[in-house]
């Protein structure tokens, strides 16, 4: 029988999903990470179905989101959008290390996955910790400098953003050490999964498909990067996407 607990890893809100028999061995795990103005809830489809194949999944709640909800306007969590995949990123080292102590990861299998900012997470984390052993990314962009940018001037088109050009161009420094696109040698080969809806008006389809072209040729081996493109398929995860997650982990974690 599959598992639900609800628990804290080192302050972070979350839930693991595992065999009930096994959740005190030490299994492979994926943690997937929601997408902006979501929660961990809403993953539970995919991590049963993970939890079914053998592995842990854990579930966190991003900064600002789910039981980490504080009273902040839209505007203040839309401004905090880059500090909460940069907190994600931390959070995942943290969960990582929890685990190790408890003793609940088996051979080192991580993997990390996510939807949207959860997939913009996964991204930046690949430039951060090599012990990251697959990854997949669900309409998530992998170019975050180009995104940042292209959010901040969907922002000033709408109106003044509350923070000031010289704390924007801080940022886009800041967010380089986390772009994937600007450090392709990070992904040492490691297997990712690209999944992305071709008609996504909310993350552009064209950055995680003109990574993946580019990011190919520094394969060897070409089954361990794959884009999977779905048409006419907008800002909303499919069943497709689902099953085809859970098979590439089965593959490659």
């Amino acid at each position: 029988m599959i598992g639900i607990e609800r628990t804290t890893l080192t302050s972070i809100p979350s839930l693991i999903v595992a065999d009930e028999a096994k959740k005190q061995e030490a299994l492979p795990v994926l943690t997937y990470f929601h997408g902006f103005t979501s929660a961990k809830e809403h993953n539970l489809p995919l991590a049963y179905l993970l939890a079914s194949k053998g592995y842990r999944v854990i579930l966190p709640d991003s900064m600002y989101h789910g039981e980490r909800e504080t009273e902040i306007t839209d505007m203040q969590k839309q401004v905090s959008f880059w500090n909460i995949v940069m907190q994600n990123v931390e959070d995942l080292k943290n969960i990582k290390e929890a685990l190790v102590e408890k003793g609940l990861l088996q051979d080192e299998r991580f993997g990390v996955a996510g939807t949207s900012m959860g997939g913009i997470t996964t991204a930046a984390a690949l430039t951060q910790y090599s012990w990251i052993r697959a990854a997949g990314v669900l309409m998530g962009s992998p170019k975050i400098t180009t995104y940042a940018k292209t959010l901040v001037d969907s922002f000033r088109k709408e109106g003044d953003l509350p923070v000031s050009d010289n704390m924007i161009e801080q940022l886009y420094e800041q967010l380089k050490q986390y772009d994937l696109s600007k450090q392709m040698s990070k992904l040492n080969e490691r297997p990712v999964m690209f999944w992305h809806g071709d008609s996504d008006a909310v993350v552009p389809f064209d950055h995680s498909y003109t990574f993946y072209d580019e990011a190919r040729h520094h394969y060897t081996n070409p089954e361990s990067i794959r884009f999977i493109k779905e048409p006419n398929r907008g800002h909303k995860v499919s069943r497709h996407a689902i099953l085809e997650t859970v098979k590439w982990f089965e593959e490659h974690l």
